[in-house]
């Protein structure tokens, strides 16, 4: 059978492998001609075809992709530092401040799952397009809301909400990128891509009061005489996520060998493993979401004395200023986790990520036992001043936190396309050596690669449940002291990572059991 060279069904040069060697397919095999940026053959585990011009085409998509999720993720998480400057204008408690931040999270969660459907329906490219341009909606709501401080409650929470667009690109951004990268390169592309998009948590939460005048709040310059403008950065998310979908739609790829009907991408939610992963990365991601949501109010809380009237802090730097680090530590981690799973293999790198998890909240939970609650003190302002003593412990476990949560999101990612590759072509190999040119063999990883596109998206969708779950258990309405609340939940997600530690091992590392043999 004579070899022919496949062909792009793009009509911009640079978007198109056609002149890459090793893409070759059967004579006779039908193209698809579509309008726009297509690809219709993609072969990246064919060594040939990636250094011939897979690997820039790869990496294009990997940059633009990585740039439209990181506005995703600071718009997800907008409210989360906006929320701190706002209760002493709006009025807001605790408990409702703490829901205010959930809110984004859970709608985040939920709507990974058709965004994850849209990838092979649409196409990558396409969606990314549509997902940036969704982003207009919470950054224009977010503008109009936080300006009028008559608005009810409900309708903030309702507004709030809608940055939880921004968490669905996480999906369908890992869906894609997936796609784009053979197995042996996929653990360093998807955490390029996921911490490139987590990063953005830092970015908001660190140059959000720059923007808006904030600052001399935070004790670091001096207060803006204009007042604090929150609308301003929702201003400059509106321009920033037209710039996205005009960058998607110019740089980047639709992938026709990543396309599939959404019967065939829910078909993994029937799978054993997607529950099994989804539990652990509720462990890892749904911590680093939920403690990057939640960060800035704990901080505020229980180590800050706030003026009521003008939201000053009372006796120095607001220690919430720092809690962008937890964020950027998270992110800067994860393709770390992602690099030490490709040489260790990801099981081992999640074991060890929960043990991390386990000691460093351990220490969290130590250093928030030695502190006083503010509002129920005979005395505040001495009260916050002991607390801020314990701030630099608090912080520096809370970093650990966050890196180990950070390394897990990695590696957790790492483990999903190694399982579905080996159970997809275990059979095949029939205790023999496998044959990567046979048809079959080929076709069973055309089809594992789908199916770990959709799993990335659904586990991501159930992991991210866990910034939802955290500062509503830091916030929990039915305790009265917010500083117990907090030390119970801590208490909690302790014996919950102890859990995911031991899951982990027994389901991929435990001798005798059959995916120990994938080397996930």
């Amino acid at each position: 059978m004579t070899p022919t060279t496949s062909t792009a069904s793009d009509t911009t040069a640079d978007s198109a492998v056609a002149s890459a060697p090793g893409t070759a397919v059967p004579a006779g095999t039908p193209r698809r001609r579509r309008t726009g940026r297509w690809i219709d053959e993609w072969t990246p585990e064919d060594p040939a075809f990636w250094e011939g011009g897979g690997r820039r085409v790869a990496r294009r998509n990997l940059v633009w992709s990585i740039f439209a999720e990181h506005l995703g993720f600071s718009v997800w998480l907008i409210w989360s530092v906006s929320a701190a400057m706002l209760g002493s204008q709006f009025g807001y408690s605790p408990q409702q401040l703490f829901f205010l931040v959930a809110a984004p999270n859970l709608v985040g969660a939920l709507i990974r799952v058709p965004y994850t459907f849209a990838v092979p329906v649409f196409g990558g490219r396409n969606w990314t397009v549509v997902s940036a341009l969704l982003l207009l909606v919470p950054t224009l709501l977010f503008v109009v809301a936080v300006q009028d401080t008559s608005t009810p409650y409900w309708v903030m929470v309702v507004i709030a909400a809608t940055a939880g667009l921004g968490g669905g690109n996480f999906a369908s951004s890992m869906a894609n990128i997936n796609a784009f990268y053979p197995a042996d390169k996929k653990g360093a592309a998807l955490g390029l891509n996921a911490a490139g998009g987590n990063i953005g948590v830092a970015v908001i939460q660190l140059f959000l009061p720059v923007m808006v005048g904030a600052a001399g709040i935070f004790g670091l310059v001096q207060a803006s005489e204009g007042g604090i403008h929150l609308e301003r950065a929702g201003w400059v998310y509106v321009g920033l996520a037209l710039v996205a979908a005009a960058a998607a739609y110019l740089f980047m790829d639709n992938l026709g060998t990543a396309s599939g009907s959404t019967r065939e991408t829910a078909a993994v939610v029937r799978r054993r493993q997607t529950w099994v992963m989804s539990l652990l990365y509720i462990g890892t991601f749904g911590s680093f979401i939920g403690y990057s949501a939640a960060m800035p109010l704990l901080i505020k809380m229980h180590f800050s004395l706030v003026d009521a009237t003008s939201g000053a802090v009372v006796g120095g730097i607001n220690f919430a200023f720092f809690a962008f680090l937890g964020a950027l530590v998270g992110s800067i981690t994860r393709p770390f986790g992602g690099w030490l799973s490709d040489r260790l293999g990801g099981a081992r790198v999640t074991v060890g990520a929960f043990v991390g998890l386990v000691l460093s909240t351990a220490g969290v939970l130590w250093t928030l036992n030695q502190l006083t609650p503010i509002a129920a003190a005979s005395d505040p302002a001495a009260a916050a001043a002991a607390n801020r003593e314990w701030f630099p412990v608090f912080l520096g476990c809370f970093l650990l936190v966050f890196a180990a949560t950070g390394i897990g999101n990695g590696s957790t990612y790492r483990m999903i396309p190694t399982i579905w590759r080996f159970e997809a072509t275990e059979r095949l190999a029939d205790g023999g050596a496998p044959d990567p040119t046979a048809p079959a063999w080929r076709e069973a990883v055309l089809r594992a690669t789908k199916e770990s596109s959709a799993a990335v998206g659904i586990i991501g969708a159930v992991g991210a449940l866990g910034g939802f779950l955290i500062p509503m258990m830091f916030g929990a309405p039915w305790v009265e002291d917010p500083l117990s609340s907090v030390r119970t939940a801590f208490a909690l997600f302790i014996g919950y990572y102890v859990a995911c530690g031991a899951l982990t091992w027994a389901v991929y590392l435990r001798r005798g059991s059959r995916l120990a043999a994938a080397g996930a």
